[in-house]
């Protein structure tokens, strides 16, 4: 992992940041002391309903709630 000043992540941020795309990470540092990392950002496809018909619920888990809770429903505000 390399690390760079302030100054110096300035001057050359797209530089950097093309190393990034490439799939390095970078350290940038104050005074010597790390402050912020620039690295690739990582995406996971997501896909709603993924895992429809994998679970199955039983209905009356739901029936026997709680009375306090049921009661905060059926009460009208």
């Amino acid at each position: 992992m390399t690390t760079v000043n302030v100054q110096e992540a300035k001057t050359h941020l797209s530089r950097l940041l093309e190393r990034v795309e490439q799939g390095e990470r970078i350290v940038i540092a104050r005074a010597g002391r790390a402050i912020a990392e620039l690295a690739p950002l990582s995406r996971v496809e997501i896909v709603f309903g993924g895992m429809a018909g994998e679970f199955e619920l039983d209905d009356e888990a739901f029936v026997a709630a709680d009375a306090d809770i049921a009661a905060m429903w059926d009460d009208e505000i």
